[in-house]
């Protein structure tokens, strides 16, 4: 039986005509070279039409409006067909039990794909997790930690890679930054600023004690000079006045950062971090990393979940027994 008995030309013409004047459509990969300009594309979308309506659907029902759906209605005695038809309206224009089916499946078919983000171990690792989320990673772990090992040399490291990798570091602490300020953070607990605290500090050792060494070339002249011990005499009170100063701005310094968390508190950081981010995973906030189509009509997650499923069945069932 013709397809052109069943559906009208006019309505093949329509389709075909709308479809080939679409961009990124499917071909096999044998007819990919010959499909580049649409009045191809037009005929061999509608040879298939013509020749495989369940292919058809199978390829292209996803592009079709809910009108063009219903010029195939007088082949819905065909099984393929009309199983194609209920599927592709139920997706444009569900139930609500058949959004809440959907929900479901969802949430199951993400778990399941959490627990193979999980087995794999990179996605949920620190570092991953602190280049998806800097300012989270920061306030749970982040403050207490070292920011001047993350921009070393690595052992096995090239030189450029490392140079990447300070890049990357940067671009991170400005990100930490920029919420600080929108969040209204003082600034003197902004990321970053310990580090330029020590490098000030640093400088201003440094000034002093060139600043001793002048001082110590000139009392030294002098005492040649007068022959007496005055200079002597100062020289044994300057350095002790460098010790109190020194050890009031060691504490101050040290008056500005927190306690730091023992290791079972900061492992316990990180799994409230780790598990903070894996709901954001479920929720669907990873959309900027991640193509969740691919997992959420990925039905062959859906063997992972039933067999957790029937596990956990079995299990209640020879607990009860």
């Amino acid at each position: 039986m013709q397809m052109e008995s069943k559906v009208s030309e006019e309505a093949i013409e329509s389709i075909t005509e709308r479809l080939s004047a679409l961009d990124h459509l499917y071909f096999p990969r044998a007819l990919q070279s010959s499909a580049s300009h649409p009045s191809t594309r037009k005929s061999i979308l509608h040879a298939l039409l013509s020749r495989d309506v369940p292919v058809f659907l199978e390829r292209y029902g996803s592009l079709l409006t809910m009108d063009e759906l219903h010029k195939f209605d007088a082949l819905t005695h065909d099984y393929e067909v009309n199983w194609h038809l209920k599927h592709l309206r139920t997706k444009m224009s569900p139930t609500s039990q058949e959004l809440k089916s959907r929900s479901v499946t969802v949430k199951n078919r993400r778990r399941a794909y959490l627990n193979k983000l999980l087995s794999d171990g990179l996605y949920f690792s620190e570092d991953s997790m602190r280049e998806r989320e800097p300012y989270l990673h920061h306030e749970y772990l982040g403050r207490f930690q070292d920011l001047t090992g993350r921009s070393m040399a690595r052992p096995g490291e090239r030189w450029s890679e490392t140079l990447m990798r300070r890049c990357e570091e940067a671009r991170l602490l400005a990100k930490i930054r920029e919420e600080q300020q929108r969040l209204g953070v003082a600034q003197k607990d902004w990321v970053g600023n310990d580090n330029i605290l020590q490098q000030q500090q640093q400088q201003q050792e440094e000034e002093e004690e060139e600043e001793e060494e002048e001082e110590e070339e000139e009392e030294e002249d002098t005492k040649k000079e007068n022959g007496d011990s005055h200079g002597k005499e100062m020289l044994l009170d300057h350095p002790g006045d460098d010790k109190v100063a020194a050890s009031a701005t060691a504490t101050a310094t040290a008056d500005q950062h927190e306690e730091v968390p023992s290791a079972e508190e900061m492992q316990d950081r990180m799994d409230q971090f780790t598990y903070i981010m894996q709901q954001k995973f479920l929720s669907g906030e990873d959309h900027e990393h991640l193509d969740y189509s691919k997992i959420d009509d990925n039905e062959t997650l859906d063997d992972h979940w039933l067999r957790e499923a029937n596990h956990d069945a079995e299990d209640k069932y020879f607990a009860e027994d």
